[in-house]
């Protein structure tokens, strides 16, 4: 070596931040970078960005020129025309473009090829899940600045428009929950254009229900957002879009996983979480509002919950994936299986309606009338669930004995059981007939709130039907799961 030759330039170490970026590459999920870079150079994405801003910016205008003549209200009518902006991006745009990634999939047959990366159904919908929130994350950045400035015309406070961008980010989770949640069930290019204007007819609707919202939020939140009623609905309306979307995109992932797999834990999980945070929401309007109606109201709608949501989680398959219970030896009702999802389902059901009484007993202020239908409300719904369980089972052949055909049998029985009774009834004596509704999950309920001294019996009658009913589901889903074991 020459004397006169330059020292070699020392090797740079990797700062703490060039170790966290790495970190960070390798913890995020593949798909989303994917489909954020895709996203960001399409020719969709720049075209209603740009229309957004110049939008934003022409109201904007309109309204700083038209402010003296227009009074101290005019941040209402710009924080509504600047919100609709927003809206028909993150409601309706972002949404379908969320379906066409996940059905582009199937159409071009890349599915198989995405799952043999290792990555999995739910880490794939993650993927394209988390794409689109970022990109309507990053609209409503955009859009921010010029909500912030119908704050600055009067008429309207951060507080809603606060609420207002967080509902938004909620509803956009929920929308796109449901895009990708119907791509997942094109198995065909015949139910793939059914199912492309289904999507459009729920979008279209939603953008009509968000707009609405928006309508509403600049109108009346003002005036209430000191209340405790105003807290309470804002953060019910968050939480059930927010676990909403987070429940259909779970179930979406259970319903491309293997058999194989613990398809079951995330919207078991999900489910459990929503059934016990709406629980809790109604109890903390209880205590805010001092009416002990809102126990009554909340034992009513959990019990629907329960019927409806809980159908899917009671009615899976027996017996599915058994390596995951056969060699355990624990039991865990977030692992796959009917018998499982029924005692789930009925444990929070039960648990609920206890909660509820003993709240009711404790505050002492609550009627007759109300008071039967708290308790009657959940014996229909365990009744709903049991029934299409052990009509099926008695059907010895198979076909009947699948999650699909469970389902259908439970929707002719709401039929049979709330329309002919109200039938008979009234050609035979009145509609709401005692003894013909007495089973009748809607005109029987009725009755028991009304009827104050037969209220009591009939509440006993349908408790009796709905635990023998249980008692025979449960006998059944366990004879049928341990079939599977032997």
């Amino acid at each position: 070596m020459s004397a006169n030759a330059a020292p070699a330039a020392p090797i740079r170490q990797p700062d703490a931040l060039d170790r966290f970026g790495e970190r960070l590459a390798d913890r995020v999920n593949p798909i989303i970078v994917k489909e954020v870079r895709q996203g960001l150079r399409t020719r969709v994405f720049w075209i209603f960005f740009s229309l957004m801003l110049v939008s934003c910016l022409f109201i904007s205008l309109f309204f700083f020129a038209a402010n003296d003549g227009m009074g101290e209200r005019s941040g209402q009518p710009a924080f509504i025309a600047f919100f609709v902006c927003l809206a028909l991006v993150q409601f309706f745009v972002i949404p379908y473009v969320a379906y066409r990634s996940m059905a582009r999939e199937a159409e071009d047959e890349t599915w198989v090829l995405l799952t043999l990366t290792g990555l999995g159904p739910r880490r794939i919908l993650a993927g394209k899940l988390g794409s689109s929130v970022l990109q309507g994350t990053l609209y409503a950045s955009a859009a921010t600045p010029f909500l912030l400035f119908s704050y600055f015309l009067n008429g309207i406070d951060l507080p809603t428009i606060i609420v207002g961008v967080a509902v938004s980010i909620a509803y956009q989770v929920f929308l796109v929950s449901v895009s990708v949640s119907l791509a997942t069930l094109a198995e065909s290019r015949i139910v793939r254009a059914l199912l492309h204007f289904v999507l459009l007819g729920v979008l279209l609707q939603g953008l009509g229900f968000g707009i609405a919202g928006s309508v509403a939020i600049g109108e009346f939140a003002q005036k209430v957002s000191g209340s405790a009623a105003f807290w309470i609905s804002t953060v019910s309306v968050f939480f059930g879009m927010l676990s909403t979307g987070l429940l259909l995109f779970e179930a979406a992932a259970a319903r491309l996983s293997l058999p194989t797999e613990d398809y079951t834990r995330g919207p078991r999980s999900v489910y459990v979480v929503q059934f016990i945070g709406a629980a809790a929401l109604f109890v903390w309007g209880w205590m805010a509002s001092g009416e002990s109606e809102v126990l009554t109201a909340g034992s009513v709608t959990l019990s629907l919950y329960a019927t409806l949501v809980g159908l899917f989680v009671a009615s899976d398959r027996d017996g599915m994936a058994k390596v995951h219970w056969a060699h355990g030896g624990r039991f865990s009702f977030l692992k796959p299986g009917g018998f499982r999802g029924y005692l789930l389902v009925t444990g929070l059901l039960m648990s609920a309606t206890l909660a509820f009484f003993g709240l009711a007993l404790f505050d002492g202020k609550l009627g007759m009338g109300p008071m039967l239908v708290l308790v009657a409300a959940p014996a229909f719904a365990l009744m709903m669930l049991s029934l299409p369980i052990v009509v099926s089972r008695w059907i010895p052949h198979p076909p009947w004995q699948t999650p699909a055909m469970i389902r259908l049998v439970f929707l002719g029985l709401v039929v049979l059981m709330t329309g002919v009774p109200p039938l008979i009834g009234e050609i035979v004596s009145d509609a709401d007939d005692l003894f013909l509704n007495a089973l009748n999950p809607v005109v029987g309920l009725i009755n028991i709130e009304r009827q104050s001294h037969d209220g009591v019996a009939l509440t006993l009658l349908v408790w009796g039907a709905a635990l023998g009913l249980g008692a025979s589901a449960l006998f059944s889903l366990r004879a049928r799961d341990t079939e599977w074991l032997a």
